[in-house]
């Protein structure tokens, strides 16, 4: 089958070709791909990618071959699933646990779009835990996690203040609900009673110190790529008794499959809407990835395939 592995004459892209079908556990359903997402980790992990790697953790289709344990969904019927790795494939093998059911209501591009990006945002809002009436902070928000975490977490009753690149990118934001909306973090208004920081460098230290008394800074990412210095004794300084807090989305406890389950019925009531920033043809994938890199895609990146 084709597939697409890490190139070998040129840096940090794929190129597409012969792989062998995937060999399903008996607890894994094997998915013919009709679409899949690229996300900024895997843009990183091109750059040093390990032996025998392939890229690929969001993808929708259908199932082609039902989990010999009899677990999961039958053959044929239309799902979204989140495997390790390898799903930029025409075929890719999944634990039925990271597997959920598509309803006709939601298409494969938006499902596509859900597994990585929808589970850290719905995971983001599960440890931050009631937010009703918090003032709210969060950094580099204009990608797929902070469109998904907006209209999560405005919902659930957050006053959001979030940071993008530039105003236009967040205008989205803006329309999902964010209360304001700003281009670094110096220029948020706080103190926040929870700040959500994904961009490393000196946004750290600075998102911090906006912290209020008592206050949690979640720490999800590193996306400037550059690392942090803290000085403890800011804590004096505003953010008294406050706590940082390390997240990694898939330390959970409830099952991928379960938590994209609640994702998909949330897209399907009308309550969640995905910002799928770019469309294109699998063929398109390197190009895609280029536009990821240089930030000219707001939301999700989504890769379709004809599942003949």
């Amino acid at each position: 089958m084709k597939a697409f592995i890490p190139s070998k004459g040129a840096v940090h892209t794929v190129t597409l070709a012969d792989v062998p079908e995937p060999v399903a556990a008996p607890n894994e359903a094997v998915i013919t791909v009709t679409a899949y997402s690229v996300n900024r980790g895997e843009t990183f992990a091109l750059e040093q990618p390990a032996d025998g790697w392939r890229p690929g953790k969001d993808v929708s289709g259908v199932i082609s071959r039902a989990a010999a344990d009899g677990s999961g969904p039958h053959v044929g019927t239309r799902v979204v699933a989140h495997p390790p790795a390898s799903g930029w494939a025409e075929r890719v093998a999944v634990p039925t646990s990271q597997i959920a059911v598509l309803p006709e209501a939601v298409t494969n591009e938006v499902g596509a779009a859900l597994p990585l990006a929808g589970l850290t945002a719905l995971r983001l809002c599960r440890a931050a835990g009631s937010m009703i009436g918090r003032k709210v902070l969060m950094t580099g928000a204009s990608g797929g996690v902070g469109h998904y975490f907006t209209e999560l977490a405005v919902t659930a009753g957050a006053e959001l203040t979030v940071v993008t690149g530039t105003p236009e990118r967040g205008e989205r934001l803006q329309a999902l609900g964010a209360k304001h909306v700003v281009q670094s973090v110096s220029e948020a208004i706080g103190p926040f009673d929870l700040v959500f920081e994904s961009i490393g460098g000196t946004s750290l230290p600075t998102a911090l110190a906006k912290l209020a008394p008592r206050g949690t800074l979640i720490w999800f990412g590193q996306a400037s790529r550059q690392h942090s210095e803290l000085n403890f004794f800011r804590f004096w300084e505003g953010p008294v008794s406050g706590s940082i807090r390390h997240f990694d989305y898939t330390d959970s406890d409830v099952p991928d499959g379960k938590d994209l389950a609640t994702l998909v019925e949330l897209v399907g009531s009308g309550r969640l809407h995905p910002e799928i920033g770019l469309i294109a043809d699998w063929s398109h994938t390197a190009d895609v990835l280029n536009a990821l890199r240089d930030r000219r895609v707001r939301g999700n990146a989504i890769l379709t395939r004809n599942a003949t």
